[in-house]
């Protein structure tokens, strides 16, 4: 095997560590013999963590007679055991070197400045965004048709000014007391420039570099875009357009000129700003002081903390085009249709129906009628309730988008829009004829389900906070679960019971191949892994106090038991199973009752 091959093997059959080796009694045995040979009382074979002194270690070992005689009356088991742990610390070795030069790599590679989510409606754009970009600091704007050039950038608005009330006197105008004695105050209209969002990101992303010391980067500034098609991009960017030209150094190449009322704007508000790099920035420029040039509002230009991302719904595309000028300055980052894991159902008459098999289902139908990705629907396009889609939230939003933006130019030639009387089943027939009464007819939302091939699965999914099947008992070690979501930490409670000697993380480390088996991706955390994560998961979870003073947290969401449809992932089994063949001394049955 080469060594990629090889590393994998450990990983994938043995876990990050061979302590979880079947034949873990070779290694104790090497190391009651090794203490012999060196006349120790005690020596611990994984205290050796380099290739190096393992091979050592091999050679002392080999080249002792009591050794030798004690290893081929074992069948050699025990020097084999040794290779064995020696091939793990070589994978282990070339793959933490490469884990290193590609962290360098990462670091040096600046994120996308500007960059363009895009995808059908609710793919979960904007979530993507916010994930990336928790704990930073963000501007966020909407486009819409009527956004423009001033309501992006800022312009002067009216609002209201308390100033003194004053009469005139002589050719003085002298403040008008009140009653008491105090001078009198009215309210007036008058005309202020107001920053909007643009100015507002441009303005605190160069005042993050004020006062900076040498070698410091100073912090990001997000301005996010939502929706940036849904307005008239070249007019609502107007000569900005210019700035979003960056170069190597993630500043603009191309500065423009400032207008008189924003740069008395910028002036204002870059009062006392002080740039400690303004002599490495001025460099990427011909002018000779480019940054005083800046700070006094005279130019505009972009800096290399400021990130432009946005959002767009290809959907809307033909909104307003954006032409290919204004696309080549952004990154394009497509977000998929996928699964989100979240196990939402769609509720109809007391059934429950998958959503993500109604999503695959009808995202299929679309594309054969559109040939078009434009129009599918995207995971988050209906937001559910406590996992539950209502049938009349589903027909309001998501039948309704169906039969007049999707299908509302094709023939209801397909099977799916079929009544069962023969007829076709038209928008309207999902309503009772009512008038302020009507409701939702919900026996036509199951017929279009139906339709579709949607199965009601009632039976088959079993929440988080499902008991387990009455007719079977599941227990760990012994110990009788109750639960879907506790057998997975019932699971990892029990080993770290059985091995009171290992750290919080070598546990992780225990556990970390397991994680494909969730939804969530994720088994076992640490506390810095759990800050970083989505709160909904994090929330979510169990934690266990481990002997070195460190806690863990065992994921207790995205669990799965659905035995009645093979189709579907049934996590839960295939998390016990994976437990069950890693031989790590936890056993979990299941027995029939």
């Amino acid at each position: 095997m080469s060594i990629q091959e090889e590393y994998k093997y450990f990983i994938e059959n043995c876990t990050s560590t061979p302590k979880s080796y079947k034949n873990y009694s070779d290694f104790s045995r090497i190391c009651k013999t090794f203490a012999y040979i060196r006349g120790l009382n005690d020596f611990d074979i994984y205290s050796i963590t380099t290739v190096k002194k393992l091979e050592e270690l091999i050679i002392t070992l080999e080249s002792n007679d009591d050794f030798n005689k004690y290893n081929k009356k074992g069948g050699n088991q025990y020097s084999n055991a040794l290779h064995f742990y020696l091939r793990f610390l070589k994978a282990k070795e070339f793959f933490s070197s490469k884990d290193e030069s590609d962290n360098v790599a990462k670091e040096t590679l600046r994120p996308s400045l500007q960059q363009i989510f895009y995808g059908a409606p609710g793919t979960g754009k904007s979530h993507t965004i916010k994930e990336q970009t928790r704990g930073e600091d963000v501007v966020r704007t909407t486009f819409h048709p009527d956004s423009d050039y001033s309501t992006f950038v800022g312009a002067y608005k009216p609002t209201t000014k308390t100033v003194p009330v004053t009469t005139v006197i002589g050719t003085k105008a002298v403040p008008v007391e009140g009653a008491d004695g105090k001078p009198m105050t009215e309210d007036k209209i008058v005309y202020e420039f107001v920053s909007q969002a643009f100015l507002q990101a441009y303005i605190e992303a160069w005042q993050k570099f004020n006062q900076l010391g040498a070698g410091e980067e100073a912090k990001k500034e997000y301005l996010i875009i939502e929706e940036i098609n849904r307005g008239n991009c070249a007019q609502i960017f107007g000569d900005l357009f210019q700035l979003l030209d960056r170069g190597a150094h993630g500043f603009s190449e191309y500065p423009i000129k400032a207008d008189a009322d924003m740069q008395k704007q910028l002036h204002k508000a870059f009062a006392g700003v002080t740039i400690p790099q303004e002599d490495e920035i001025n460099k990427h420029f011909d002018e000779e002081d480019i940054v005083s040039q800046v700070l006094n509002g005279e130019v505009l230009l972009l800096p290399s903390n400021l990130y432009i991302w946005a959002t767009m719904n290809t959907s809307d595309q033909s909104l307003f085009p954006i032409d290919s000028a204004f696309k080549r300055r952004w990154d394009w980052n497509y977000v998929p249709i996928s699964d989100a894991g979240e196990r939402w159902a769609i509720d109809v008459n007391g059934a429950k129906y998958d959503w993500w098999q109604f999503l695959v289902a009808i995202n299929s139908r679309i594309y054969d009628a559109t040939y078009s990705e434009d129009k599918k629907l995207g995971y988050f396009f209906c937001k559910a309730e406590n996992g539950v889609i209502s049938a009349e939230k589903f027909v309001s939003k998501v039948v309704f988008y169906l039969w007049n933006d999707v299908f509302k130019d094709c023939e209801f030639v397909d099977a799916i829009f079929n009544d069962e009387d023969g007829g076709k089943l038209s928008f309207d027939k999902f309503y009772t004829s009512e008038a302020k009464n009507s409701k939702v007819v919900e026996e036509k939302v199951a017929l279009f389900l139906k339709n579709l091939g949607v199965e009601d699965v009632s039976t088959e999914i079993m929440s988080k906070n499902d008991t387990i099947n009455t007719d079977s008992v599941i227990r760990v070690n012994g110990k009788e679960i109750k639960k879907i979501n506790a057998i997975p930490y019932t699971i990892i409670e029990e080993y770290v019971n059985q091995h009171r000697d290992m750290t919080a993380q070598e546990v992780i480390d225990i556990w970390e191949p397991f994680k494909k088996y969730s939804m969530r991706s994720w088994v076992v955390a640490n506390k810095e892994e759990l800050d970083n994560m989505d709160a909904r998961y994090a929330n979510y979870s169990y934690k266990i106090d481990c002997s070195d003073g460190n806690s863990l947290w065992v994921n207790k969401d995205g669990w799965m038991h659905r035995p009645a449809n093979p189709s579907l992932r049934d996590t839960i089994n295939e998390f016990i199973h994976a437990v069950n063949e890693a031989d790590l001394g936890i056993t979990i049955t299941e027995e029939n009752v």
